[in-house]
């Protein structure tokens, strides 16, 4: 991890609100603060509808505004001043300073488009002083475990099976040498072996290239080794924080305690899902 005090990311009274047609406005994000450091990896961790991929979207300005309002009084990403640029200044931070992988690479894949064109736009873009494009196609494609990348070049995203489309769009993010990576549920549409291929995938990679990297997820099982720190996000607000083993050893939040015991443990005698009290939970948020 790089020794700069300086925090690749830094958030403060992050709020988002949805206007909406039939009454006030919806408040999804109620006021966050969070800082990253380069290098550093952050699970944020809740059930949904609890304002984490709003957060997520809200650092690339991806959310439609309207109908989305996002208001902060500090959004930077690597002193980029997220919330005062113009959307010409956007797209230059979009890919080189930021990335998203989405849960459902499906539908994030152009399906007309062949691998090559797809990570060749985003080099071209971004990295327009590459001059062999396919080498650095091809290089990236092994990077992330792709077989016979050569062969991969011209396929479509309906010849590839779901764990190659989502390793597609790892290359296809990461070609761009961002500075965070921003991970959305990149296992929701997988199975169980894909998963842990892509997730041990993404904490390899990021190591290698000294990445940030903020996981979205309502998972507490796959965060173990990939996150150092982990946010637990509750209607829209952070209810807990820390390093990743404490909170999974020690939680002291009511909602961080639910959510781990809706865990699968190996040997557990626990024959029923564990109830989330929310009335508790509001009192203990208060």
């Amino acid at each position: 991890m790089s020794a700069d005090s300086q925090p690749l990311l830094r958030i403060r009274d992050l709020k988002i609100e949805f206007r909406r047609h039939d009454g006030p406005p919806a408040l999804a994000v109620k006021g966050i603060s969070l800082d990253l450091k380069q290098g550093e990896s952050l699970a944020i961790v809740g059930e949904s509808g609890s304002g984490k991929s709003a957060s997520a979207l809200s650092l690339g300005r991806l959310l439609p505004e309207p109908p989305a309002r996002i208001t902060a009084s500090e959004l930077s990403i690597a002193g980029h001043q997220v919330l005062n640029m113009s959307e010409k200044e956007l797209q230059k931070v979009r890919g080189k300073e930021i990335a998203y992988v989405f849960q459902e690479p499906t539908t994030s894949l152009n399906p007309v488009l062949t691998v090559r064109t797809q990570i060749g736009e985003a080099l071209s873009l971004h990295r327009p002083e590459v001059k062999d494009r396919d080498a650095e196609i091809l290089s990236w494609l092994n990077k992330v475990g792709i077989t016979e990348p050569q062969k991969r070049l011209n396929a479509y995203p309906h010849e590839l099976s779901g764990g190659m489309q989502q390793r597609v769009m790892i290359a296809m993010a990461l070609c761009c040498h961002p500075k965070l990576l921003i991970a959305d549920e990149p296992t929701t549409a997988l199975d169980v072996t894909i998963q842990k291929q892509i997730m041990e995938l993404l904490a390899s990679l990021r190591h290698d290239l000294d990445m940030s990297l903020i996981l979205i997820t309502h998972n507490f099982g796959i965060i173990r080794d990939v996150a150092d720190r982990v946010a637990v996000m509750y209607r829209g607000q952070i209810v807990e924080t820390g390093p990743t083993e404490e909170i999974l050893s020690r939680p002291q939040h009511p909602y961080t305690q639910a959510l781990l015991d809706c865990v699968p443990r190996m040997g557990a005698k626990q024959l029923r899902l564990r109830t989330i009290d929310y009335a508790a939970l509001e009192s203990a948020s208060v």
